[in-house]
């Protein structure tokens, strides 16, 4: 199956606000087959013209087409994806690769340069994702302070941005995955930049805090570079130990701990085998918490760490019950923002933030 891609990418200062937009039409343009959109944080024209790129190919992959005529207003990318320009920039080098090795899945593939305003509706989508992005940050960048709220909460908070890392192989095949250290994957690599660009346009964050598991630390230092900070770590932070259930399916430790684990679903006090209660995560969340805000105050604090400890700062911001750890839902590499203020009240202004992925 033949098919038509246009795409392209746009960045507001270049570096700036930058995002994406692809469409893929039948052969003859009588159809739109598929439509990509998505905001990258802060990156240059050019990252995200070939991050446009990328994402085309990858949905026509997914329409099983064999061959891609590909048009972009991209003078840059369409030589350099010719074979015609030479790729100087350390930058675009990665992204020029991951973009050849899309490409060569398909049996025929041509790259055309077109104007811009014949580009139109790929500018569109780039656009509008870029506009998502900025609407979405006014959740994320610190917020003035101007007298009570619905709480009664006097001052400037304690602003924590719970990130959660990015992907391993543990994640792809949903095990559990507590005191093992599987490294990120690829795709994991990518989140955490993502986050780290989204993280950078709004600056204001003073301090980044992770937990020491390799997963969660590699995510860290991706934002702690672009932000000009160190990671420091809290070894509280640290995800659950699921003790014999570690690396196991849900299925597998089911099967093997039949009674305890349906209890475990339910009840926060029960511990699998040699491992460790969603207590006793709870109690060692808060330590870290209450540290976090003696140590920075009112600054706004990134704090990266896995899925059960930022539920438990969620759930101690919303001043909630266990079973909310049994409803919430946090993707890989998503955003949540607490707030935590001197004189007991809190907050939650985010929650599963996933916009720049």
């Amino acid at each position: 199956m033949e098919v038509v891609i246009e795409a392209d990418g746009g960045s507001r200062g270049n570096p700036g606000p930058a995002g994406f937009g692809a469409v893929v039409f039948s052969a003859d343009r009588s159809a739109v087959l598929a439509e990509v959109k998505q905001s990258i944080g802060l990156a240059t024209n050019n990252v995200a013209e070939y991050l446009g790129l990328i994402a085309g190919l990858d949905a026509a992959v997914g329409l099983g087409a064999t061959g891609v005529a590909v048009f972009m207003d991209s003078k840059l990318v369409v030589e350099q994806m010719s074979g015609r320009w030479k790729v100087k920039h350390p930058d675009l080098m990665e992204l020029h690769a991951q973009a050849r090795q899309a490409a060569a899945r398909f049996d025929r593939i041509r790259y055309t340069w077109i104007p811009r305003e014949r580009n139109k509706h790929a500018d569109r989508l780039a656009n509008e994702a870029m506009d998502a992005a900025a609407e979405a940050a006014k959740d994320v960048a610190p917020q003035p302070t101007a007298g009570p709220g619905w709480s009664g909460a006097r001052g400037t908070p304690t602003r924590l941005l719970l990130l959660r890392h990015g992907q391993t192989a543990l994640s792809v095949e949903r095990r559990y995955s507590g005191r093992g250290n599987p490294e990120l994957t690829e795709l994991g690599r990518r989140q955490a930049t993502a986050a780290a660009r989204y993280l950078a346009q709004h600056g204001g964050i003073a301090a980044v805090i992770s937990s020491p598991l390799q997963r969660a630390y590699d995510t860290a230092a991706a934002a702690a570079k672009v932000l000009g900070l160190d990671v420091t770590v809290d070894d509280d932070l640290i995800e659950t130990d699921f003790g014999a259930w570690e690396g196991l399916t849900f299925a597998e430790a089911a099967e093997r701990d039949p009674d305890l684990h349906s209890r475990w679903l339910r009840d926060t006090s029960t511990t699998p085998p040699d491992g460790e209660s969603f207590d006793a995560v709870l109690e060692r969340t808060l330590r870290a918490r209450d540290r976090i805000i003696a140590a920075h105050g009112d600054a706004t604090v990134l704090v990266v760490s896995h899925v059960t400890p930022i539920k438990m700062l969620l759930r101690l911001a919303l001043e909630a019950g266990p079973g909310i750890l049994y409803r919430l839902h946090l993707d890989l590499a998503s955003l949540s923002v607490a707030e935590f203020y001197s004189d007991g009240a809190s907050s939650v202004h985010l929650v599963n933030q996933t916009s720049y992925l």
